[in-house]
């Protein structure tokens, strides 16, 4: 079955591709500022059989933590009520976190689309700043300037002390860790906004504050309209479309379910809807996929869902909320867009959360896989399906069964590839702990003093991608290093993908990565230093639509003389963001190669993808309106 490697990354609209650098390089001085902010919206990600690349096909590795409270009451991060996000962000940038899981409810970004948006609560955030000259405080009297502290200051109005609305202070949360070199996921909690609300089996069915009921309709919208607002911002590199859907086979159409059917409890046909509804609009962002609770056994024939359970021979096999993807085997989830950008992301927890029976043994790695992981998740990463992201793994240092847990799913991740979010910074979680084991601050930034579970985070940072010899920790950004010690992306590799490599794959150097390297003339210049001499080489790149050429070289979209992922790749940024991305006259008749004569498609972007897998030669293009698309 082909596995369609859809749309890459959103590359620059001066140069869509630069030449590879030497294999013997031992490293290189890019003319390009590392520590400025990236601004290129180059860092999209997609996915090629089980691992995920940047735009030129450099393997990256999300390692990551989540931090909870935007899905909660108070409509923000929790322990912002404590310590100064700058401060927070920087010493989780410095730790070695390129990636952060941000839980959200449906409610909260519904009020955002609605135009009312909620307000930061008082209760979860501390947030103040010195007015510059005095105020009048609007009863008579006036604030004299340096009043206030100087505590998260970007959430509070001109006044010094009025929280602004959670809208605005989630752009601020995403400007904050590009500042830092983190990247940023949103997932979908919950429909409602409650702190407890994980509970909730699905996707639909709970109201909001005022009154209204969450559809199937809604979850997806809202969907759609956060992805469309911040197409155009790679710190925020995908959505996670709903937390753990659960719930008992016995409880039917109560509870999730995978399987073939149109059902409005299936989550793989609402996921596979939804997914298609977002790239349709972002056609770069990474969907993140999660299972469910319960599959069916085939124990029995005649056995369905929503039947009661029996004490012998159940009809169903179960699992950790959201971990199930039994059902992906026969039913994977495929959008028409194809499979490029869906990361499937299981959750996965030790004995301290619950006793499952894989864990009443002695357990090792290969009981863990044969009693559970593989045919739970694991095989998908195996079989080189698709990628996958634990989406939430962690729980308390007990030095027994639960640390012996995380110790050998944290080893299972590094030697394949597989990417995770820890679960959590915060404190608060009250089944599993967090990194963070206390938090305070002044009223001052840089006041804030974060107490770490340094043996947690011991466990925990090994899974951190870094370099295996310096222990460099390695951003996913290609511009802004991870915090003040960290690499960007394209450090890592012009510096030492080649030398000593990382411990993605329990180890791997890599000798022919492609840094991504732009500038505003179209000419990108690397001092290449070797072994034996240094040399200074300029590669310059046609900027699209300048070649000229006026015969028509069918699925050459950028008219760089080939055809290749790149060019499927403009088209779709093409008709996704028109202002931005555009076609040459030259370019569109290029492009134009599905039913010849209709204008420019996703269609033609997909037909080129099948010259890129070999399915189609470049010499079959253009193809008739009725070519038949391979499974």
């Amino acid at each position: 079955m082909s596995k369609l490697k859809t749309v890459t990354a959103f590359l620059s609209a001066t140069v869509l591709a630069v030449s590879a650098v030497p294999a013997s390089f031992v490293s290189v001085e890019n003319t390009m500022t590392a520590a400025a902010v990236d601004d290129n919206n180059d860092d999209w990600l997609h996915a090629e059989g089980s691992r995920l690349y940047d735009m030129n096909g450099n393997e990256v590795w999300l390692t990551g933590a989540n931090w909870f409270g935007l899905n909660c009451i108070e409509y923000s991060p929790h322990y912002l009520y404590a310590g100064d996000i700058d401060d927070m962000l920087q010493e989780v940038a410095d730790r070695g976190i390129n990636v952060i899981r941000f839980p959200i409810s449906t409610e909260l970004i519904l009020s955002w689309m609605n135009g009312t948006p909620y307000q930061i609560s008082s209760g979860g955030m501390q947030a103040v700043y010195n007015p510059p000259v005095d105020q009048d405080d609007g009863n008579g009297g006036v604030v004299k300037a340096g009043t206030y502290g100087n505590l998260n200051k970007d959430f509070v109005e001109s006044d010094g002390k009025t929280l602004i609305t959670s809208d605005r202070g989630f752009d601020i949360i995403l400007d904050k860790c590009k500042k830092y070199g983190i990247k940023a996921f949103i997932d979908i909690h919950s429909p409602h906004a409650d702190n407890s609300g994980h509970n909730y089996n699905l996707w639909y069915g709970k109201e909001t504050a005022d009154g209204t009921m969450v559809t199937t309709e809604i979850w997806q919208d809202t969907l759609v309209w956060i992805a469309n607002k911040y197409k155009n911002n790679d710190t925020l590199i995908g959505y996670d479309l709903k937390n753990e859907p659960h719930g008992k086979g016995q409880e039917g159409d109560k509870a999730a379910k995978w399987d073939g059917s149109t059902d409005e409890n299936n989550w793989a046909y609402a996921a596979t809807k939804c997914a298609e509804a977002i790239l349709d609009v972002n056609p770069n962002a990474l969907i993140f996929i999660e299972g469910v609770e319960q599959s069916m056994s085939g124990a029995m024939p005649g056995d369905y869902w929503g039947m009661g359970d029996r004490r012998d021979n159940s009809p169903y096999i179960g699992a950790w909320w959201g971990g199930n993807f039994r059902g992906a085997r026969e039913y994977p989830i495929k959008p028409k867009q194809g499979t490029s950008q869906i990361v499937y992301s299981p959750h996965d927890y030790g004995p301290s959360v619950y006793a499952q029976t894989w864990f009443a043994k002695d357990f090792t790695t290969q009981t863990l896989l044969d009693d559970y992981w593989y045919d739970t998740w694991a095989y998908i990463n195996a079989e080189d399906i698709a990628p996958e992201l634990i989406g939430e793994w962690g729980g308390h240092m007990d030095g027994a069964e639960n640390q012996k847990w995380m110790e050998l799913l944290r080893d299972y991740m590094i030697e394949h590839h597989i990417n995770h979010t820890f679960w959590c910074l915060n404190t608060n979680s009250g089944d599993t702990g967090g990194l963070w084991a206390n938090i305070s601050c002044g009223q001052q930034a840089g006041s804030t003093q974060i107490k770490w579970e340094e043996e947690k985070y011991a466990l925990m940072e090994k899974s951190l991608w870094q370099t295996q010899e310096t222990g460099k920790y390695i951003g996913l950004d290609h511009q802004k290093a991870l915090g003040n010690n960290g690499l960007s992306l394209n450090e890592f590799y012009t510096s030492y993908a080649g030398t000593e490599g990382s411990n993605l794959d329990g180890g791997t150097i890599v000798k022919d990565g492609k840094p991504v390297d732009i500038g505003s003339s179209g000419t990108t210049t690397n001092t290449t230093t070797t072994n034996k001499t240094d040399t200074t080489t300029t590669t310059t790149t046609t900027v699209p639509g300048t070649t000229g050429n006026d015969d028509i070289k069918y699925g050459d979209s950028n008219e760089d003389g080939k055809v290749n992922i790149s060019d499927a790749v403009l088209i779709m940024q093409s008709i996704a963001n028109p202002d931005e991305f555009k076609l040459t006259n030259q370019g569109k008749l290029n492009a134009d190669v599905y039913n010849n004569g209709d204008g420019v498609t996703n269609n033609d972007a997909l037909i080129i993808q099948y010259v890129e897998l070999k399915t189609l030669k470049d010499s079959d293009l253009p193809v008739a309106k009725d070519f038949v698309f391979p499974d």
